[in-house]
């Protein structure tokens, strides 16, 4: 019995013995597989990468120079911040356009003509072109008009009466307020700190004549006589530094049509009749303004000024009644062309 029992015992002590050498056997081949692991893990790591990104090179922005703008030296008028009058004007002023203009065909034009005028807004008719009053859309100026509107770049000028060559706005600046001039820099201690440019204030009251350049046809289709304006130039007595008088300069020529529409926007001061302005276009159109001749393609084969006739070049006086003259003439050819 005892033989049996120590069996028993053996067989059980073998089993357990075999079981424990198994499960050491199986943890030796785990911790072999994850040593071979890490160590794969650890050389794949070593192996040096090529990034395929491409790298973008950034530089440091360059210092940039602020561009300057050339404008004219005219003086900034505010706008009011309330309604500046009892009546809605201002967006009817804004949505005037200028009606178009009847279309005349070359065929039918019996008679043509090329004159410049001479306007002196020191006349007492013209004295509306010298409204010195400020407004929302400006200086009420005629030359304070045409030179914001250069300056806003809604028309462009030109140098010739023939509009052929444009003018930029320094160009124009130039003419209108001289060259710039340098001027020396202090600061509160008196001390030189630089120099710049600057131009000399212009006085709007300084261009009180303009030329105007238009053709005149008789139209045999509706037997009727066109004026029409073909330019505006602002005139000014140039003056060297050393005091040398050069005479009348015409500044800068403006093409006509291209002017209307703004002119359209802007009222005409009337001191007579508050409520029933008319607008600067409406002005020209039916020719409310005095204005002499100076120049006609009438019996003018050198293009020559009035004043340039030899006979008469240095009498005034018969310098205005050729003028007349060449008025009288063209309103007789207009008579002698109606029939009855």
């Amino acid at each position: 019995m005892k033989n049996i029992n120590l069996k028993y015992l053996l067989v059980i002590v073998v089993f357990f013995t075999s079981m424990g050498i198994s499960n050491a056997q199986k943890v030796k081949k785990a911790t072999k597989k994850t040593t071979k692991t890490k160590t794969a893990a650890n050389v794949q790591s070593s192996i040096p990468t090529v990034d395929t990104t491409p790298v973008v090179v950034t530089t440091p922005p360059a210092s940039i120079e602020p561009v300057k703008i050339d404008s004219l030296p005219i003086r900034a008028i505010k706008k009011s911040l309330r309604a500046d009058e009892a009546v809605e004007s201002v967006a009817l002023n804004g949505d005037r356009t200028p009606l178009a203009y009847e279309n005349l065909r070359a065929d039918d034009a019996a008679y043509r003509q090329k004159i410049m005028r001479e306007l002196d807004c020191r006349e007492k008719m013209n004295l509306p072109f010298m409204y010195s009053a400020d407004a929302d859309n400006g200086n009420q100026r005629f030359i304070s008009i045409l030179l914001q509107a250069i300056q806003d770049s809604i028309i462009t000028p030109f140098s010739d009466e023939r509009f052929t060559t444009p003018m930029t706005i320094a160009e124009v600046a130039k003419m209108v307020a001289g060259e710039e001039i340098e001027i020396t820099k202090y600061d509160t201690l008196g001390q030189i700190t630089g120099t710049e440019k600057k131009r000399n204030d212009i006085n709007l009251d300084s261009f009180y004549k303009f030329h105007i350049k238009e053709e005149v046809i008789f139209d045999k289709e509706s037997s009727r006589l066109f004026w029409r304006i073909l330019g505006i130039a602002p005139v000014k007595n140039m003056v060297t530094s050393s005091g040398v008088d050069l005479g009348q300069s015409e500044l800068f020529w403006i093409y006509y049509p291209d002017l209307r529409p703004t002119l359209a926007k802007y009222e005409v001061y009337n001191a007579k009749n508050f409520s029933a302005r008319m607008s600067w276009e409406e002005l020209f159109e039916n020719r409310f303004f005095s204005a002499r001749i100076i120049k006609s393609s009438m019996d003018n084969p050198r293009d020559l000024l009035i004043e340039s006739y030899s006979d008469i070049r240095n009498n005034k006086l018969m310098q205005l009644m050729e003028g007349e003259s060449i008025k009288e003439r063209i309103s007789t050819r207009e008579q002698d062309y109606w029939q009855y």
